[in-house]
């Protein structure tokens, strides 16, 4: 049945979908940028329409839960699992607070996109020279105040599978330098509507559980592995 209904689907992605996603990104991507003068954080709201319409066209069909474990103007280093790129959709659409991204500085060069992320705030990290890289990081200190959260995916890339990939230090770091509470986030049926290959992208159905954040107080600096390891237990729990 899954075959015969992706069959139906095809035209529909390449004939409306696909299109209607490039121009519907360079017109959030200009109305991002033109809110973005007057506030950063307004500007961000282009970034929500942006998602949200286009979980709507897939069509993806979301659910969210622990939205109470979210306090109000509270900064937080958010770490998830990152199974497909409508992560960003998901995210973007439905956590309800300001964000900012840490993005490849490759992505600065995507026509309209890149330009809107900057001027809304995102911060861009050149991976390849460590120095520009650190000073990126340390500008994101000035943006985290007032409930503005930062998002890290802690295994630096997308799974190929539905099991989570060992997480990386950067964002368990950066909540000692900053002195943030940790909110861990899971992400389910990402991989479902859009697997590794853009091309089998399809309708589905997506969770969001968003659980109690992580008091880095309770941890020291030394512990960070231990910190990591709860963590990663966390997100992976709802997986299995």
């Amino acid at each position: 049945m899954r075959k015969l209904l992706f069959i139906i689907y095809q035209p529909y992605k390449w004939l409306f979908f696909f299109p209607f996603l490039i121009i519907n990104t360079l017109f959030f991507s200009f109305l991002g940028i033109l809110i973005s003068f007057y506030s950063q954080k307004a500007g961000s709201f282009a970034g929500v329409l942006w998602s949200r319409v286009n979980m709507f066209l897939t069509p993806v069909f979301m659910k969210v839960s622990g939205k109470e474990n979210i306090k109000k103007n509270t900064s937080y280093i958010i770490v998830l699992n990152h199974q497909s790129y409508y992560d960003i959709f998901i995210i973007y659409g439905w956590l309800g607070i300001d964000i900012k991204w840490i993005m490849k500085q490759e992505l600065r060069k995507v026509p309209g996109l890149g330009i809107c992320c900057e001027k809304v705030g995102h911060i861009f990290i050149d991976r390849s020279n460590t120095q520009v890289a650190i000073e990126s990081m340390n500008k994101v200190k000035d943006k985290l105040v007032n409930g503005t959260s930062v998002v890290i995916f802690p295994e630096g890339t997308r799974s190929k599978t539905r099991e989570l990939s060992p997480f990386k230090r950067g964002a368990f770091r950066m909540a000692f330098d900053l002195g943030l509470p940790i909110l861990p986030i899971t992400l389910k049926g990402g991989k479902d509507t859009l697997p590794y290959s853009l091309s089998n992208i399809f309708p589905g159905k997506a969770q969001m559980h968003i659980h109690e954040p992580i008091d880095i107080n309770k941890y020291s600096i030394e512990k960070i592995e231990t910190m990591m390891e709860d963590v990663r237990n966390i997100i992976s729990a709802p997986l299995k």
